[in-house]
C-alpha cells in the first residue's frame, strides 16, 4: 500500500478517535452535574457506547502509525527526533484514552467522586497535546 494512503486513514482515524476522546469527558461533565437516576443511567449507556465505538479507531491508529514508520525505515525513524518526542505524547493519549475508560467504569457503578469543574478541566487539556502533535508532524521542527 502507498505510503499516502497510510498517511491519509491514519489521520483519518486519528481525527474520528479524537472526536470521541474529546466527547467523552463532555458526558462525565453532564453526569456528574446530573441529579436524577434516570438520567444518569442514559449516560452510562451513552459513555460506554462511545468509549467502545471509538477505542477501534484507536487501535487502527496505532496500527497504520506502525507501518508507516515501517514503510520509511528503522534509520529515519532514528534521526526523526521530531517523531520521538510526537510518540512521547501520542503514548500520553493513550494512557488519557485508558483513564477515560476508567471513568466510565467509576460512572457505571455510580462511584464518581469529581467534580463537572474536574470533567471540564480534563475536557480541554488534550486540544494542547493535539496540537503539538499537529505541529511536530507538519513542522517537524527538529
Amino acid at each position: 500500500m502507498s505510503i499516502l494512503w497510510l498517511k491519509a486513514f491514519h489521520v483519518f482515524f486519528m481525527i474520528a478517535w479524537m472526536a470521541g476522546i474529546f466527547y467523552l469527558p463532555r458526558l462525565f461533565v453532564y453526569h456528574a452535574a446530573s441529579k436524577h437516576q434516570e438520567t444518569k443511567d442514559q449516560f452510562k449507556i451513552m459513555e460506554r457506547r462511545l468509549w467502545f465505538f471509538v477505542t477501534p479507531f484507536a487501535l487502527l491508529t496505532l496500527i497504520l502509525g506502525i507501518l508507516i514508520v515501517y514503510q520509511y525505515g528503522l534509520e529515519w525513524f532514528k534521526a526523526s527526533v521530531w517523531l520521538h518526542v510526537k510518540l512521547t505524547v501520542v503514548a500520553l493519549f493513550y494512557a488519557y484514552h485508558v483513564y477515560l475508560y476508567y471513568l466510565v467504569k467509576m460512572f457505571a457503578a455510580d462511584k464518581n467522586t469529581k467534580s463537572p469543574l474536574f470533567y471540564r478541566i480534563i475536557n480541554e487539556l488534550p486540544v494542547l497535546a493535539l496540537l503539538a502533535i499537529v505541529l511536530l508532524s507538519i513542522l517537524k521542527p527538529f
